[in-house]
């Protein structure tokens, strides 16, 4: 919140930083003050008709001249800076100071061996910083394609905003809106401009992000007597506010940094992206790693000193290398790069399927969903909504054709020709006529096509008129008043001037009929009006529970004469001095009482074929689907019951019931209880009748009982229900702005199926990540272990002769490093795209509380790190004299070609085990042989890593570099038979596992 001196000082701060775009906007209004000035100046002066709006090539030019509407933002980080980024790392300092070290032990070995002798350039620093470069390369491509990704579903996920360009309502993205834009607002929305209001209905506005008003600000187009403060200038809009109710119009008087928001942006505080629990489990994954290898390297150190002692310097530089080679061990490098973007790839698939997610990070959450809530209308239904029945006091009448184009008659209920019903045919006429007229929806004709604009249930009238031609002897009313509808009124009224009668009023109203019911007094019935009997409530009410119960979604309608052209003359209605009345939606209860009933539609909206198997699927994967819609309870568990929700017969608590139960929470114990609440949440699966503010109590219950909620919502009165669930959901076609701006995922296509889709494809990544993590941790927890186990058991193996002193390494920091650069990125980020397993859908969901890394996979990895070790040391063991295994053919070489020749044979088995352990790790149980070759990116990042490894062995340069020598066809069939052995290890161990389960 930021108050009128913080505001003040800000634009004080900006005056000297105003681009040219903003002094062109400025320069519009020649200083005018539009709160002070008549719209219509202001409209003249920003050289706008508010009836047509912009041309959309004066539109193209003003956003030439004016800049898109954006505020200014941090300028982009230079690319050589994210480079450098990437070498900001704990494990990268740990790397340099092995760089300095090296480079300090090759001075030594020169000023002991003399100018000719030693090594010519201290190639182990030389690759240690060679590779510190690659990975940073490696990582600062991988960001980019993440930050690419992140930008696309920016891109899919950008606000829009209705405008008046070329006398048309269009939808444009917000960025394109210019000054001189007619806004055309309505509830839900979100204000994407400063501007000056045309007219208004009914309107309020949330101010709070901008003036700290908690109230929404009643809103009307009259000018300003003299200058106010911003939260009390009522004729204006800001951006970044919200519209919680009504409609309106307004001229855009500035956008981007010349509107209020943005005089103060500098002001605003940018927030820092938290860590998700995956990335926090990571930091303390690498964490007990590092303390586990300084523990590690601190016993093995003190074990030297005090067995062997450290004799020279160049004994202690060999036991801070050992040190650092523990260390390099034991962290993947590009852990951090690579769980980036398997995610952004993640998201992108999913967003090629209609789910649109906005973060990376929610899809942790969607793999753990437990209970999805859904809406009725769009998502489980097709949202094409058709009037079929229209029932009045006189009978009921059928409407044929589908759709939205207005094809079709009017028939008798049984599909037969009406005949001989003058009064039904009138009585169903004017019914239809009512509904069309309180209606804020339109229905367009765009090449060949019709296309709807607003509510498709409102929509549906406008439809059923022009097929029945009921708005003949309607078309001389005009509007000149509205109470909009509102979740909690469940109806809505506008008032209409007959310019044939004297611009006499009239009233029309439609809404629930069990709500609108309720205001009236009075029935139509042939042609006369007569007081509304109880019997004849009786009937209305039973018809509504009959379409109810056959998935109709009914709408009734009502009018009332008033019997006067002047608004402030009707009985109740309360005018300024002036004779003025101000808001009308504040005296709906003098418009809204002796209501003359017409009639009643029932509208259906078939179901989605898909949805029924999505919601079976989701029942397999121990996912709960409930229904919470605003129908009747029979229409809701009718719908329920055919897609699978329910089992037939079930039933649907309303909102009442949901009032009373938590009224019985309240009355017992201190008042704050909610066990009855809670109860009736967990057993019930379909909700009608209810408000925005039940939809919050239900996600709250479910959460209390230690669900991951999905949520969708499309009003503006949803934001609050979407925000709170652990995956806020908005509808992509029928969402409101506010409400896409509070969720986590945005449906493209408004169908429950492509939930299910993605909570499908979250567990398919989150299983991914599973298996790479086991990959990279086994593989690294095996390099650690083997560079341990060498050193202790240096004199078993040979890896030490008789007689010697000081540390000798089994495997070279420089060979450790190329390991994980070379079975760490492209084999892993392979797996992050791995199929998915035939049992994702079937097995419950994933408690968020649960470990990523959890006993079972730590097994697994430990298992797996002994047996890489073990196979490893002895391949060099075979090599080295005096060894357990040696082959004694090595006996005509001297130690130092031996070690060369058994850490070439170390290092090949252990690249070639990781290899193998990345077919192994695609499972905890399940057979590496199930789908062997079902990853083409896996065998292709195999296929890499083995060419690589047979450069740094037969290209001679490398050879010096790396401490390798070329093998013999036997080496290498004992490199592989060896390292194979990882493969069958996990084979052997997974037939246990599977065999445990079977018992």
């Amino acid at each position: 919140m930021v108050d009128q001196k913080d505001q003040s000082a800000a634009l004080a701060t900006n005056e000297s930083a105003i681009s040219e775009e903003t002094r062109a906007q400025q320069a519009l209004l020649n200083d005018i003050d539009p709160s002070l000035t008549d719209a219509a100046a202001v409209a003249k002066a920003l050289d706008v008709d508010p009836a047509k709006g912009l041309s959309s090539a004066e539109a193209k030019r003003r956003l030439e001249k004016f800049g898109p509407n954006e505020l200014a933002s941090a300028p982009p980080v230079p690319k050589w800076k994210k480079f450098l980024a990437q070498f900001q790392d704990p494990l990268v300092y740990l790397l340099l100071a092995a760089t300095v070290i090296s480079v300090i032990a090759w001075f030594i070995e020169r000023g002991h061996a003399g100018a000719e002798g030693g090594e010519p350039l201290p190639f182990d620093a030389l690759v240690i910083v060679l590779i510190l470069i690659v990975n940073a390369v490696l990582g600062y491509i991988q960001e980019a394609k993440a930050e690419a990704a992140v930008e696309a579903l920016a891109q899919m996920t950008a606000p829009q905003t209705s405008v008046l360009r070329d006398g048309k309502v269009v939808r444009i993205n917000t960025a394109e809106v210019v000054p001189g834009d007619i806004i055309v607002l309505a509830e839900g929305d979100s204000v994407s401009a400063d501007g000056r209001l045309v007219s208004a209905a009914s309107l309020r506005i949330a101010e709070a992000s901008l003036t700290g008003e908690s109230v929404p600000v009643g809103k009307k187009p009259d000018t300003l007597p003299e200058a106010k403060a911003l939260g009390d200038r009522t004729n204006m809009i800001f951006n970044g506010t919200s519209v919680t109710q009504g409609t309106g119009r307004a001229i855009v008087t500035g956008t981007g940094m010349n509107t209020q928001v943005g005089k103060i942006a500098d002001l605003l505080s940018a927030t820092d992206d938290e860590q998700t629990p995956l990335q926090k489990e990571m930091d303390y994954v690498s964490k007990i790693l590092g303390i586990a290898v300084c523990i590690i390297a601190a016993v093995v150190l003190a074990a030297l000193a005090v067995l062997e002692g450290f004799h020279s310097t160049q004994d202690v530089i060999d036991s801070l290398l050992l040190a650092v080679s523990l260390a390099v061990a034991a962290v993947p490098e590009g852990l951090a790069a690579i769980l980036t973007v398997v995610l952004a790839l993640g998201v992108q698939r999913m967003a090629m399927h209609n789910a649109i997610v906005k973060k990376l990070h929610s899809v942790e959450t969607l793999g753990s969903a437990s209970v999805i809530c859904s809406d009725k209308t769009g998502t489980l239904t097709r949202n094409e909504m058709t009037v079929e029945r229209v029932v009045t006091p006189s009978g009921e009448v059928q409407i044929t054709g589908t759709g939205y184009a207005p094809e079709g008659k009017m028939v008798a209920a049984d599909g037969s020709p009406l005949a001989d019903s003058p009064a039904l045919k009138a009585e169903a006429l004017a019914t239809l006529a009512v509904g069309t007229l309180a209606n804020d929806g339109d229905l367009r004709e765009e090449h060949g096509t019709w296309e709807i604009v607003g509510d498709p249930t409102e929509v549906s009238l406008i439809v059923a008129a022009r097929k029945t031609g009921a708005m003949k002897g309607y078309e001389q009313f005009a509007r000149v008043a509205e109470v909009p509808f509102t979740s909690e009124r469940k109806r809505m009224s506008i008032i209409a001037k007959d310019a044939t009668e004297g611009g006499k009023l009239t009233v029309f109203a439609k809404g629930a009929p069990d709500v609108l019911l309720g205001y009236c007094s009075r029935i139509a019935v042939g042609g006369q009006v007569r007081p509304l009997t109880e019997g004849d409530r009786q009937t209305i009410l039973a018809t509504v529970e009959r379409l109810s119960s056959e998935a109709y979604r009914t709408l009734g309608e009502a009018y009332r004469p008033l019997g006067t052209a002047n608004l402030s003359e009707v009985d109740g209605i309360q005018s300024n001095a002036a004779g003025q009345v101000t808001d009308i939606a504040d005296q709906s209860d003098a418009i809204e009482t002796d209501l003359i009933w017409t009639g009643m539609v029932g509208i259906i909206d078939p179901p989605r074929t898909e949805v029924r198997d999505s919601v079976a699927e989701a029942h397999r994967a121990g996912i709960r689907a409930v229904m919470i819609t605003g129908d009747h309870p029979l229409t809701a568990a009718r719908i329920a019951s055919d897609l699978g929700i329910i089992e037939k017969g079930g039933k649907a608590l309303t909102g009442d019931q949901l009032d009373e139960l938590a009224a019985r929470d309240a009355a017992t114990g201190d008042g704050k209880g909610t066990k009855a609440f809670d109860k009736a949440t967990s057993e019930v699966s379909v909700y009608a009748r209810v408000a925005p503010e039940h939809k919050l109590r239900i996600v709250e219950s479910l959460q209390r009982q230690g669900n991951i909620v999905a949520m969708t919502g499309d009003g503006v009165n949803d934001a609050p229900a979407v925000k709170t669930a652990d995956i806020g959901v908005a509808m992509g076609i029928t969402g409101t702005e506010v409400t896409k701006q509070s969720a986590k995922m945005i449906l493209a296509d408004d169908n429950f199926s492509t939930i299910v889709a993605a909570v499908r494809e979250g567990r398919v990544i989150f299983d991914n990540i599973r298996k790479f993590l086991r990959y990279l941790l086994s593989s690294n927890v095996g390099e650690v272990f083997t560079v341990f186990f060498g050193v202790v058991l240096a004199g078993f193996l040979g890896i030490t002769q008789p007689g010697t002193q000081g540390v000798t390494v089994p495997l070279l920091a420089t060979q450790l490093l190329w390991i994980n650069l070379l079975t760490d990125a492209a084999p892993a980020l392979a797996m992050g795209v791995d199929p998915q397993t035939e049992d994702v859908m079937n097995r419950g969901p994933r408690k968020v509380t649960d470990r990523v890394i959890d006993a079972s996979m730590w097994g697994d990895i430990i298992y797996i790190g002994v047996i890489m070790a073990a196979v490893t040391l002895i391949g060099m063991d075979m090599h080295l004299a005096g060894g357990l295994f040696t082959d004694r053919s090595v006996d005509a070489l001297g130690h130092e070609a031996q070690m060369v020749e058994a850490r070439t044979m170390g290092f090949t088995i252990l690249v070639f085990a990781q290899l193998f352990n990345a077919i192994a790790s695609r499972s905890h149980a399940q057979s590496a042989f199930v789908g062997l070759f079902s990853n083409k990116w896996l065998w292709g990042a195999i296929g890499l890593s083995v060419v690589l490894q047979l450069v740094v062995i037969y290209v001679p340069f490398l050879n010096g570099a790396f401490g390798t020598t070329p093998l013999s066809p036997m080496a290498w069939l004992e490199c592989i038979g060896l390292a194979a052995f990882v493969l069958v290890a996990s084979e052997l161990r997974k037939c246990v596992l599977r065999a445990m389960a079977r018992k």
